[in-house]
């Protein structure tokens, strides 16, 4: 196999895959080059690669998408052929290095040249997927990710964000831990960007956007906040001022922004306190009620708690193509969902309305700042 993925197998009859020489993209029929194809991490995950193939085969099934499988072509082979997946759009790119958990990002991206995330990768930078999915190590994804498909002006590293809490599912959170250290104007990347996902993915006309900050008034924070709050006031988005962490789970806006230290403790609090509550609910009630009871209303309230992760992924906002990162610990619906909402990122323009409302931002904000 090369590096740009040009052999492949297809799932034949039976699902016992076939070896073809995959055709260039030009000389596809225009039915196949209509449909989207997503570029899949198989090895990527705790549960990899059976949960992965099987959420995969899923999407091939019901979201009208051809999947792209890259791992271990005998691995991911063996995986397929067990599920019998019959005549589905499936291709299989051979990617024979595998980033563990374990390894140091930086090091395995670079060490790892045909791991399973570079091969994704490339699949999308050269147009042979629209985009890329993988619920493997955070800091590899976000790695491979800028390393083959860069960002987008004015950005400086990928952002990652998402609904935060299940009890406010229109508001979402970032950063969420990939921007530690900010200046002011990568709060302002946070909130154009989590303005046009809300946009395009809950339908949310001009979404609310709101500062995290230690007080609601302003003139409160530190300089860099002090200095994103004036920049968000004119850039042209609707923002509604500073908002503090108990506004959160109360939805007072969609969007709320603030840097990856902060926004990455709040997600490991919110985490464990879904944990505990649900152990205390369960000590409460385990005289009370059946123990199947038990077990579902804990869960219900851990679900409401904790993090959302209904959706199953989100893409890595800021990345010049579209990159869908899942958690570690997602099973095959989980994947499913996350192949879903790549291909919503590619439907609705993301990338390119992303680009556009960016500049706009940092038009305004420059014409003012120099006005």
């Amino acid at each position: 196999m090369t590096d740009s993925g040009g052999i492949g197998s297809w799932v034949g009859i039976g699902g016992k895959a076939r070896m073809s020489q995959i055709q260039e993209s030009g000389e596809r029929t225009a039915e196949a080059r209509m449909r989207i194809r997503i570029a899949v991490d198989a090895v990527g995950g705790d549960y990899a690669p059976s949960e992965v193939v099987r959420g995969a085969v899923q999407a091939a099934r019901e979201l009208g998408v051809d999947i792209i499988l890259t791992g271990p072509r005998a691995e991911v082979a063996g995986e397929l052929a067990s599920i019998g997946a019959d005549n589905l759009p499936i291709e299989l790119v051979d990617a024979p290095d595998v980033i563990r958990d374990s390894d140091n990002p930086i090091l395995a991206v670079m060490r790892k040249p045909k791991n399973s995330l570079a091969i994704a990768a490339k699949l999308v930078k050269q147009g042979k997927a629209d985009a890329m999915m993988s619920a493997g190590s955070t800091g590899a994804v976000m790695l491979s990710a800028y390393r083959y498909l860069g960002t987008l002006p004015g950005v400086d590293r990928p952002i990652i964000g998402g609904p935060f809490i299940q009890l406010a599912p229109n508001t979402f959170v970032l950063d969420l831990g990939a921007n530690v250290g900010c200046q002011a104007y990568h709060l302002l990347n946070f909130a154009v960007a989590g303005s046009v996902f809300v946009q395009k993915f809950l339908g949310i006309e001009n979404p609310t956007v709101g500062l995290l900050n230690v007080g609601a008034e302003e003139g409160k924070g530190n300089e860099v906040v002090k200095e994103a709050y004036s920049l968000l006031r004119e850039s042209g988005l609707n923002f509604v001022g500073n908002v503090e962490g108990m506004d959160i789970p109360l939805g007072k806006a969609n969007v709320i922004v603030c840097d990856g230290f902060v926004g990455n403790i709040l997600l490991k609090f919110s985490e464990g306190l879904g944990k505990s509550l649900g152990r205390w609910l369960g000590q409460r009630l385990k005289d009370r009620l059946p123990a199947e009871d038990v077990d579902s209303i804990a869960a219900e309230l851990m679900h409401l708690v904790s993090p959302a992760e209904a959706a199953g992924g989100g893409p890595l906002w800021g990345i010049d193509g579209v990159a869908v990162v899942c958690h570690g610990s997602s099973r095959a619906y989980q994947i499913t969902a996350a192949i879903k909402e790549a291909k919503l990122a590619v439907e609705s323009g993301f990338i390119a309305t992303l680009r556009e409302e960016l500049e706009k931002a940092h038009r305004v904000t420059s014409a003012n700042n120099h006005g």
